[in-house]
Protein backbone atom coordinates (compact mmCIF):
# COMPACT_ATOMS: atom_id res chain seq x y z
CA UNK A 1 0.00 0.00 0.00
CA UNK A 2 1.62 3.02 -1.35
CA UNK A 3 0.84 6.44 -1.29
CA UNK A 4 2.09 10.00 -2.76
CA UNK A 5 3.71 11.91 0.73
CA UNK A 6 3.41 14.78 1.43
CA UNK A 7 5.63 18.04 1.61
CA UNK A 8 7.86 17.78 -1.12
CA UNK A 9 8.30 20.00 -4.17
CA UNK A 10 9.67 18.83 -7.98
CA UNK A 11 12.63 20.35 -9.65
CA UNK A 12 14.94 19.74 -12.02
CA UNK A 13 16.36 15.88 -12.03
CA UNK A 14 14.31 14.82 -9.07
CA UNK A 15 11.99 16.00 -5.76
CA UNK A 16 13.34 17.29 -2.50
CA UNK A 17 11.74 15.76 0.39
CA UNK A 18 10.71 18.72 2.85
CA UNK A 19 9.25 16.82 5.63
CA UNK A 20 12.36 16.77 7.88
CA UNK A 21 15.20 19.22 8.39
CA UNK A 22 17.09 17.07 6.00
CA UNK A 23 15.78 17.80 2.86
CA UNK A 24 17.21 14.68 0.56
CA UNK A 25 17.03 15.30 -2.76
CA UNK A 26 16.00 12.28 -4.61
CA UNK A 27 16.41 11.68 -8.79
CA UNK A 28 14.22 8.82 -9.94
CA UNK A 29 14.60 6.03 -8.10
CA UNK A 30 16.53 7.22 -5.16
CA UNK A 31 15.73 6.89 -1.35
CA UNK A 32 15.84 9.42 1.22
CA UNK A 33 18.01 8.91 4.57
CA UNK A 34 15.09 7.69 6.22
CA UNK A 35 14.59 4.33 3.78
CA UNK A 36 11.22 4.93 2.88
CA UNK A 37 10.25 7.54 1.15
CA UNK A 38 11.49 7.43 -2.81
CA UNK A 39 11.03 9.04 -5.92
CA UNK A 40 9.18 6.88 -8.11
CA UNK A 41 8.70 8.34 -11.61
CA UNK A 42 8.91 11.97 -10.73
CA UNK A 43 6.24 11.60 -7.49
CA UNK A 44 7.69 11.55 -3.80
CA UNK A 45 6.12 7.84 -2.42
CA UNK A 46 5.45 7.03 1.35
CA UNK A 47 6.22 3.07 0.90
CA UNK A 48 5.08 1.91 4.66
CA UNK A 49 1.45 3.61 4.42
CA UNK A 50 -0.52 0.77 5.76
CA UNK A 51 2.34 -1.50 6.37
CA UNK A 52 3.60 -1.55 10.14
CA UNK A 53 6.16 -3.69 11.20
CA UNK A 54 5.45 -3.50 15.31
CA UNK A 55 2.10 -3.70 17.00
CA UNK A 56 2.06 -3.91 20.78
CA UNK A 57 -0.25 -3.15 23.65
CA UNK A 58 1.57 -1.34 26.26
CA UNK A 59 1.37 0.42 29.57
CA UNK A 60 1.53 4.43 28.47
CA UNK A 61 3.87 4.75 31.15
CA UNK A 62 7.43 3.14 28.81
CA UNK A 63 6.97 5.47 26.11
CA UNK A 64 7.55 6.98 28.94
CA UNK A 65 4.56 9.58 30.05
CA UNK A 66 4.45 10.19 33.24
CA UNK A 67 1.55 12.24 33.43
CA UNK A 68 -0.35 10.86 30.99
CA UNK A 69 -3.15 8.74 31.82
CA UNK A 70 -1.74 6.71 34.07
CA UNK A 71 -2.42 3.02 34.48
CA UNK A 72 -3.76 3.22 31.27
CA UNK A 73 -3.27 0.84 27.82
CA UNK A 74 -1.63 2.01 24.73
CA UNK A 75 -1.69 0.83 20.94
CA UNK A 76 1.44 1.04 19.76
CA UNK A 77 2.95 0.60 16.04
CA UNK A 78 5.76 1.38 13.91
CA UNK A 79 6.76 1.32 10.14
CA UNK A 80 10.18 0.58 9.53
CA UNK A 81 12.58 3.41 8.66
CA UNK A 82 14.13 6.85 10.62
CA UNK A 83 15.53 9.79 9.58
CA UNK A 84 17.81 9.30 12.51
CA UNK A 85 21.43 7.12 12.28
CA UNK A 86 21.61 6.94 16.39
CA UNK A 87 24.68 4.58 16.99
CA UNK A 88 22.81 3.51 20.41
CA UNK A 89 19.35 2.43 18.37
CA UNK A 90 17.53 -0.60 20.50
CA UNK A 91 15.18 -0.56 17.16
CA UNK A 92 18.05 -0.46 14.62
CA UNK A 93 16.52 -3.63 13.08
CA UNK A 94 13.32 -2.05 11.96
CA UNK A 95 14.52 1.49 11.98
CA UNK A 96 17.82 1.38 9.95
CA UNK A 97 16.30 -1.39 7.58
CA UNK A 98 15.40 -1.05 3.55
CA UNK A 99 13.63 -4.28 3.10
CA UNK A 100 14.22 -7.07 5.71
CA UNK A 101 11.27 -6.24 7.73
CA UNK A 102 8.07 -8.37 7.93
CA UNK A 103 5.39 -6.04 7.37
CA UNK A 104 1.61 -6.47 7.90
CA UNK A 105 -1.32 -4.56 5.57
CA UNK A 106 -3.39 -2.27 7.91
CA UNK A 107 -5.44 0.17 6.82
CA UNK A 108 -5.54 3.43 9.36
CA UNK A 109 -9.52 2.08 10.11
CA UNK A 110 -8.08 -1.66 10.88
CA UNK A 111 -5.71 0.14 12.94
CA UNK A 112 -8.14 2.39 14.90
CA UNK A 113 -10.52 -0.90 15.25
CA UNK A 114 -7.96 -2.73 16.63
CA UNK A 115 -7.16 -0.13 19.22
CA UNK A 116 -10.41 -0.39 20.58
CA UNK A 117 -10.65 -4.41 20.66
CA UNK A 118 -7.74 -4.18 22.85
CA UNK A 119 -9.42 -1.69 24.99
CA UNK A 120 -6.53 1.16 24.59
CA UNK A 121 -7.11 4.46 25.50
CA UNK A 122 -4.70 5.70 23.09
CA UNK A 123 -2.35 4.97 20.00
CA UNK A 124 1.27 5.41 19.90
CA UNK A 125 3.30 6.15 16.99
CA UNK A 126 6.57 5.20 18.46
CA UNK A 127 9.54 2.38 17.98
CA UNK A 128 10.81 4.53 14.89
CA UNK A 129 10.13 7.72 14.88
CA UNK A 130 6.62 8.47 13.12
CA UNK A 131 7.94 11.49 11.39
CA UNK A 132 8.91 9.25 8.36
CA UNK A 133 5.80 7.60 8.40
CA UNK A 134 3.89 11.03 8.32
CA UNK A 135 0.48 10.34 6.95
CA UNK A 136 -0.25 6.99 8.19
CA UNK A 137 0.18 8.26 11.47
CA UNK A 138 -1.57 11.63 10.34
CA UNK A 139 -4.67 9.37 8.82
CA UNK A 140 -4.95 7.12 12.04
CA UNK A 141 -4.76 9.98 14.02
CA UNK A 142 -7.91 11.90 12.48
CA UNK A 143 -9.74 8.55 12.76
CA UNK A 144 -8.81 8.16 16.15
CA UNK A 145 -9.94 11.22 17.79
CA UNK A 146 -13.61 10.40 15.71
CA UNK A 147 -13.67 7.05 18.22
CA UNK A 148 -12.73 9.28 21.43
CA UNK A 149 -9.14 7.91 21.30
CA UNK A 150 -6.10 10.27 22.07
CA UNK A 151 -2.50 9.92 20.19
CA UNK A 152 0.85 10.05 21.46
CA UNK A 153 3.98 10.72 19.44
CA UNK A 154 7.60 9.24 20.85
CA UNK A 155 9.72 11.22 18.30
CA UNK A 156 13.24 12.83 18.67
CA UNK A 157 11.71 15.98 17.21
CA UNK A 158 13.13 16.23 13.87
CA UNK A 159 10.48 17.62 11.82
CA UNK A 160 10.40 20.90 9.58
CA UNK A 161 7.72 23.06 11.17
CA UNK A 162 4.84 22.86 8.71
CA UNK A 163 3.96 19.42 8.47
CA UNK A 164 4.45 19.62 12.73
CA UNK A 165 1.45 22.47 12.85
CA UNK A 166 -0.48 20.25 10.39
CA UNK A 167 -0.07 17.24 12.68
CA UNK A 168 -0.41 18.58 16.38
CA UNK A 169 -4.13 19.25 16.33
CA UNK A 170 -4.73 15.62 16.12
CA UNK A 171 -1.71 15.02 18.92
CA UNK A 172 -2.59 14.58 22.33
CA UNK A 173 0.56 13.68 24.11
CA UNK A 174 4.45 13.77 22.77
CA UNK A 175 7.80 12.38 24.17
CA UNK A 176 10.43 14.18 22.86
CA UNK A 177 13.67 12.32 22.85
CA UNK A 178 16.36 15.49 23.47
CA UNK A 179 19.68 13.57 22.84
CA UNK A 180 22.13 15.76 24.35
CA UNK A 181 22.69 19.59 24.47
CA UNK A 182 25.22 19.44 22.88
CA UNK A 183 25.84 20.23 19.15
CA UNK A 184 28.87 18.00 17.96
CA UNK A 185 27.31 15.08 20.19
CA UNK A 186 24.01 15.33 18.68
CA UNK A 187 25.79 15.41 14.80
CA UNK A 188 28.24 12.44 15.80
CA UNK A 189 25.75 10.15 17.79
CA UNK A 190 22.86 10.59 16.29
CA UNK A 191 23.36 12.64 12.72
CA UNK A 192 21.00 15.78 13.16
CA UNK A 193 20.90 18.99 14.48
CA UNK A 194 20.05 20.08 18.05
CA UNK A 195 18.36 23.37 17.46
CA UNK A 196 15.39 21.69 15.32
CA UNK A 197 14.67 19.66 18.34
CA UNK A 198 14.51 22.67 20.67
CA UNK A 199 12.53 24.47 17.30
CA UNK A 200 10.35 21.43 18.45
CA UNK A 201 9.97 21.84 21.78
CA UNK A 202 9.13 25.60 21.67
CA UNK A 203 6.12 24.82 19.13
CA UNK A 204 4.51 21.79 21.08
CA UNK A 205 4.41 24.49 24.52
CA UNK A 206 3.17 27.29 21.89
CA UNK A 207 0.32 25.09 20.91
CA UNK A 208 -0.20 23.67 24.36
CA UNK A 209 0.06 20.10 23.44
CA UNK A 210 1.39 18.27 26.31
CA UNK A 211 5.04 16.63 26.32
CA UNK A 212 7.44 14.88 28.25
CA UNK A 213 11.15 15.09 27.28
CA UNK A 214 13.29 11.94 27.47
CA UNK A 215 17.05 12.01 27.78
CA UNK A 216 19.10 9.20 27.60
CA UNK A 217 22.88 9.14 29.70
CA UNK A 218 24.98 7.08 27.38
CA UNK A 219 28.73 7.07 29.40
CA UNK A 220 31.15 9.25 27.19
CA UNK A 221 28.79 10.51 24.87
CA UNK A 222 25.67 12.05 26.50
CA UNK A 223 26.15 12.18 30.40
CA UNK A 224 28.14 14.94 30.80
CA UNK A 225 26.80 17.24 33.76
CA UNK A 226 28.17 20.55 32.98
CA UNK A 227 25.65 19.75 29.14
CA UNK A 228 23.05 18.22 31.38
CA UNK A 229 23.06 21.73 33.65
CA UNK A 230 23.41 23.65 30.89
CA UNK A 231 20.20 21.81 29.76
CA UNK A 232 18.25 21.97 32.93
CA UNK A 233 18.56 25.85 32.79
CA UNK A 234 17.71 26.31 28.93
CA UNK A 235 14.25 24.29 29.79
CA UNK A 236 13.91 27.01 32.83
CA UNK A 237 14.59 29.88 31.03
CA UNK A 238 12.04 28.44 28.13
CA UNK A 239 9.40 28.43 30.83
CA UNK A 240 9.47 24.27 30.99
CA UNK A 241 9.80 23.50 34.14
CA UNK A 242 6.86 21.92 34.82
CA UNK A 243 7.21 19.36 31.82
CA UNK A 244 8.64 16.08 33.05
CA UNK A 245 11.74 15.21 32.78
CA UNK A 246 13.14 11.67 32.20
CA UNK A 247 16.93 10.78 32.47
CA UNK A 248 17.18 7.37 31.48
CA UNK A 249 19.72 4.58 32.08
CA UNK A 250 21.22 3.39 28.71
CA UNK A 251 22.33 0.03 27.90
CA UNK A 252 24.42 -1.47 25.30
CA UNK A 253 22.97 -2.03 21.79
CA UNK A 254 23.41 -1.68 18.21
CA UNK A 255 27.14 0.49 17.43
CA UNK A 256 27.49 1.01 21.25
CA UNK A 257 27.72 -2.87 22.17
CA UNK A 258 31.34 -1.83 24.11
CA UNK A 259 29.83 1.36 26.43
CA UNK A 260 28.93 0.10 29.54
CA UNK A 261 25.68 0.72 31.16
CA UNK A 262 24.98 3.85 32.95
CA UNK A 263 26.09 4.16 36.75
CA UNK A 264 22.83 4.84 39.11
CA UNK A 265 25.10 7.28 40.50
CA UNK A 266 25.55 9.02 36.63
CA UNK A 267 21.16 9.60 36.97
CA UNK A 268 21.23 10.38 40.45
CA UNK A 269 23.46 12.76 39.61
CA UNK A 270 21.83 14.33 36.93
CA UNK A 271 18.55 14.22 38.67
CA UNK A 272 19.73 16.19 41.36
CA UNK A 273 21.26 18.93 39.18
CA UNK A 274 17.60 19.21 37.51
CA UNK A 275 15.49 19.86 40.78
CA UNK A 276 18.42 22.45 42.05
CA UNK A 277 17.67 23.88 38.17
CA UNK A 278 14.14 24.28 39.01
CA UNK A 279 12.46 21.25 37.46
CA UNK A 280 9.72 20.01 38.86
CA UNK A 281 9.01 16.71 37.61
CA UNK A 282 12.27 14.64 37.35
CA UNK A 283 12.16 10.90 36.53
CA UNK A 284 14.99 7.93 36.54
CA UNK A 285 13.95 5.83 33.61
CA UNK A 286 15.37 1.82 33.34
CA UNK A 287 16.34 2.05 37.25
CA UNK A 288 14.12 0.00 38.75
CA UNK A 289 12.56 1.09 42.55
CA UNK A 290 14.06 3.83 42.19
CA UNK A 291 12.65 6.85 44.49
CA UNK A 292 12.47 9.12 41.72
CA UNK A 293 9.99 6.60 39.49
CA UNK A 294 7.41 8.23 41.88
CA UNK A 295 5.62 11.13 41.04
CA UNK A 296 5.47 13.83 44.21
CA UNK A 297 3.49 16.93 44.67
CA UNK A 298 5.48 19.79 44.02
CA UNK A 299 3.90 22.15 46.05
CA UNK A 300 4.04 19.93 49.38
CA UNK A 301 6.37 16.60 48.61
CA UNK A 302 2.96 14.41 49.05
CA UNK A 303 3.60 10.95 47.05
CA UNK A 304 1.02 11.57 44.51
CA UNK A 305 1.55 8.47 41.73
CA UNK A 306 3.46 5.45 42.82
CA UNK A 307 4.79 3.10 40.67
CA UNK A 308 5.88 -0.48 40.04
CA UNK A 309 7.63 -0.84 37.43
CA UNK A 310 4.80 0.05 35.11
CA UNK A 311 1.91 -0.59 37.25
CA UNK A 312 0.24 1.46 39.48
CA UNK A 313 0.26 1.23 42.84
CA UNK A 314 -1.21 4.41 45.58
CA UNK A 315 -3.10 6.88 43.68
CA UNK A 316 -3.59 10.50 45.25
CA UNK A 317 -4.74 12.73 42.27
CA UNK A 318 -8.65 13.46 41.91
CA UNK A 319 -9.42 16.20 39.21
CA UNK A 320 -5.83 17.19 38.66
CA UNK A 321 -5.34 18.23 41.46
CA UNK A 322 -2.77 16.72 44.98
CA UNK A 323 -5.37 15.56 47.34
CA UNK A 324 -3.78 16.67 50.29
CA UNK A 325 -2.88 20.19 49.18
CA UNK A 326 -5.09 20.96 46.34
CA UNK A 327 -2.26 22.20 44.41
CA UNK A 328 -2.88 21.75 40.04
CA UNK A 329 -0.78 19.10 39.39
CA UNK A 330 -0.08 19.67 35.41
CA UNK A 331 -0.63 16.52 32.95
CA UNK A 332 -3.96 15.25 31.79
CA UNK A 333 -4.97 12.76 34.22
CA UNK A 334 -8.79 11.73 33.02
CA UNK A 335 -9.62 10.23 29.93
Amino acid sequence: MQKEASYYRIVKDGVVCELCPHHCYLKAGELGKCHVRQNMDGQLIALTYGRPCALNVDPVEKKPLYHFLPGSRTFSLSTRGCNLACKNCQNWEISQSTLSTRDLDLNPKQVVQKAIEYQCSSISYTYTDPTVYYEYALDIAKLAHQHQLKNIMVTAGYIEEAPLLELLPYVDAVNIDLKTFDEHVYHQLNGIKKAVVLRTLSLLKAAGVWFEITNLLIPGWTDDLKVIKDMCQWLMKEGFENVPLHFSRFHPSYQLQQVSVTPEDTINAAIEIAIKSGMNYVYSGNVPNHIHNHTFCASCEELLVERLGYRIGNYGIKDGRCQRCLAELPGIWGV
